[in-house]
């Protein structure tokens, strides 16, 4: 018995024609547990590291494995997505090192992801809301091809989080914390001119300067984010601000809860903090009155006109022509 792993499909490749008789267990159920360990397994082995690591962290059991649940779990390897995975590698630094951390994703840079993701011309929006991909998506192997999530997948950045039975259509997203927050951070010196070493900063400022009520300078530093959009693009414009939009607001969740639109009848974004929550609603090449107009007539605040913090109303207008910012009016309820 020979066990083969690697990140990409050797199925139907001509430099394994003599290798052509192997079976492919990548999803059967019966091994979907098997590289991998579950919240059981969690429990019951690591029972004294759990308890250092809360213990040096300042939280509760409960706590604790929750907020490792979060970060580190989520890996599904077949359609039945009852059984979740944590990555063994990041749950044994975190107990080695006693905190929490992106231990995972700091093994590797994925350049290439980035640019098929470039080349392709790939909507990241779909990557954050979950995208739905056929059983073939899991066999393609050609790392040229115009579709860049088979190879996204395989490497590990994408996972199953849903399966449809009945159009047999698989849901992909990023299976935790870790994931998510380290390509999106990864992704945002590609797309616009803010460096690496400067993103945590800027998103750093973005919750304070949101926890502080200080709405005008998260407004400005906003605009460094789309400062960076080229001249050429054009029909493309409005999708590429879009992503910036849904990125930054995606980052910030790392600190306070954020919510970024991804189905019609809600804000474009809502952010909580613990005195007030914000609704942004977004125009391209409108004005700032008509995006308040919209929060009211469409009653986006009404979900939370009983949780006791202020509510504040951000109108924001995107010109075309300055590729930036150029309007944006705030209301406090």
């Amino acid at each position: 018995f020979v066990f083969l792993t690697g990140v990409t499909k050797f199925a139907q490749v001509s430099v394994f024609s003599d290798l052509n008789q192997l079976n492919d267990i990548s999803m059967d159920r019966a091994y979907n547990a098997l590289c991998g360990i579950t919240q059981d397994e969690l429990i019951k082995t690591f029972g004294p590291e759990i308890q250092r690591l809360s213990e040096n962290e300042e939280l509760t059991l409960e706590e604790t494995i929750f907020r490792l649940a979060k970060k580190y779990d989520g890996y599904h390897f077949c359609e039945d997505t009852s059984v979740g995975l944590f990555n063994p590698f990041s749950l044994l630094n975190v107990f080695q090192k006693l905190k929490f951390g992106n231990f995972w994703f700091q093994t590797g840079t994925p350049t290439y992801l980035v640019d098929l993701l470039k080349k392709s011309d790939y909507d990241l929006r779909l990557l954050l809301n979950g995208v739905e991909v056929t059983a073939s998506a899991f066999s393609e192997y050609r790392a040229e091809a115009n579709n860049p999530l088979p190879m996204i997948y395989q490497s590990g950045y994408l996972t199953i989080k849903a399966y449809d039975k009945e159009v047999c259509l698989y849901t992909l997203q990023f299976p935790n914390d870790e994931v998510c927050y380290g390509f999106l951070n990864f992704l945002v010196p590609f797309y616009t001119k803010v460096t690496d070493d400067e993103t945590g900063f800027h998103i750093a400022k973005f919750m304070r300067e949101l926890k502080s009520g200080d709405v005008e300078a998260f407004m400005e530093r906003l605009k460094i984010f789309f400062s960076g959009i080229p001249y050429e693009l054009s029909d493309d414009m409005e999708r590429h601000y879009q992503v910036i939009f849904h990125v930054v607001f995606t980052l910030l969740g790392q600190f306070i809860r954020s919510e970024v639109r991804s189905s019609r009848g809600r804000a474009d974004a809502v952010v909580h903090t613990p005195t007030a929550i914000y609704v942004f609603e977004f125009k391209l090449d409108g004005t700032a009155d008509a995006a308040l107009k919209q929060i009211d007539e469409k009653g986006y605040l009404i979900p939370y006109t009983l949780d006791g913090r202020k509510l504040v109303k951000v109108g924001v207008n995107f010109s075309k022509e300055t590729r930036n910012i150029d309007e944006y009016i705030v209301v406090e309820e």
